[in-house]
């Protein structure tokens, strides 16, 4: 009887397992199947739950008031709601305000989003980054003005890991009475994170990202702003996110905050783990570059560029090896265009394409990352090999 063999995951950034503490309360959770909204007994112990999940999430992403959290369906559906709901209350109020500001590398439910409302007057401004992902700050201080409704800038990125100084943006911001949203989705449970040391206006957040469910995303809102609503109905979030809440996923999220406050351990652990693999693969494979290697990174995550080989070739053999991994954003898996973000940075189309994203987990061991190396050297040396016997022969 054949066995069957792990797999070994290194796309965290995609999405994370369920954590044992999710499996083993879901069940429990299942039971309270009645509506939050319902003032009956069966309603109760939802909304108790549901309540209790509220005040966790505020307390772990660092929230002054657990009524600064709205619940969504996912991190998408969380930028959409900044971005769609401040520019409706300015269309509103203040037309003139019109004017969308990200920056290059954002993930496309920012960027989409923004330009989305251009047949509508919103004038998106792009805030362009180095090879490295950075930010020039003098630069982004100079786009700033007036009509400037709200500026999103990701805490850090999903494809090269770099992570951005969002207080320093946020108070640049703020010194010109400008909102300010960041997406931190990728951030959470890697880094330590806080929406109020970081005085953020509006921040997204999602819980399969840091093992819980899919199904629930959150939108941090600083007491006093204001939202237009993206969905209409029976009031729920305060009337911010209309429709019955996904009590399920909110309760997953709540459940891994005890998770999240040993964060520094976690960070400390898979940011070693990331160093002795790019060490690895830099001494042992040829002509690899490390995306914003010099950059302040998430702790968990290395974007390479292996040169002569095509990334997406490069994922199609390390799966048949049983290896998960990705060339970029698994919301544009199927794109046959490089990514976006790298693009963004100077990275020509040719290496763009050569690119592979490995992103650790909490629980990612030294034996996988070194079964992973081996298993990626042999690959890219036949590949290379491959490419370079096609090429001999196009010039027979």
């Amino acid at each position: 009887m054949n066995k069957t063999k792990t797999v070994i995951y290194l796309d965290n950034n995609a999405t994370t397992p369920p954590h044992e503490r999710v499996l083993e309360k879901t069940f429990e959770w299942l039971k309270l199947w009645g509506n939050p909204s319902s003032i009956h007994g069966h309603g109760r112990g939802p909304k108790n739950l549901m309540r209790e999940a509220r005040r966790k999430i505020s307390e772990m992403i660092v929230a002054s008031n657990p009524l600064e959290v709205i619940f969504t369906s996912c991190g998408s559906e969380s930028n959409n709601l900044v971005i769609r709901g401040t520019f409706d209350y300015f269309y509103k109020t203040n037309p003139k305000k019109n004017v969308l500001i990200c920056s290059a590398i954002e993930h496309p439910s920012v960027i989409k989003t923004m330009k989305a409302l251009e047949p509508r007057g919103a004038e998106v401004k792009i805030i362009p980054v180095s090879r490295s992902g950075e930010i020039d700050l003098a630069v982004y201080e100079n786009m700033l003005n007036d009509k400037v409704a709200l500026v999103s800038v990701m805490s850090a990125s999903n494809e090269s890991g770099v992570i951005f100084p969002i207080k320093k943006l946020a108070k640049i911001a703020r010194q010109k009475e400008i909102l300010f949203h960041t997406d931190a989705v990728q951030a959470l449970g890697k880094i330590p994170l806080g929406v109020t040391h970081w005085d953020v206006d509006f921040a997204s957040f999602a819980g399969h990202k840091v093992y819980a469910l899919r199904g629930c995303g959150v939108v941090y809102a600083k007491r006093g702003t204001i939202l237009e609503s993206l969905i209409t109905g029976g009031g729920q979030e305060r009337g911010r996110r209309c429709g019955t809440e996904n009590l399920l996923a909110i309760a997953a999220l709540a459940e891994m905050s005890v998770e999240v406050k040993s964060v520094e351990a976690k960070k400390n652990k898979m940011e070693a783990l990331r160093d002795y693999m790019e060490n690895r693969i830099l001494s042992e494979i040829s002509d690899v570059e490390i995306i914003a290697q010099t950059a302040k990174r998430l702790p968990n995550t290395s974007c390479l560029i292996v040169s002569g080989v095509s990334g997406e070739t490069l994922l199609m053999n390390l799966d048949l090896k049983n290896f998960s991994v990705s060339t970029g954003s698994a919301c544009s898996a199927g794109n046959p265009e490089p990514s976006a973000a790298l693009l963004a940075m100077g990275i020509s189309h040719a290496e763009a394409q050569s690119s592979l994203r490995l992103s650790l987990g909490w629980n990612t061991t030294k034996e996988e990352i070194d079964l992973f190396v081996d298993a990626l050297k042999d690959v890219v040396v036949r590949l290379r090999k491959i490419a370079q016997m096609r090429e001999l022969e196009n010039t027979l």
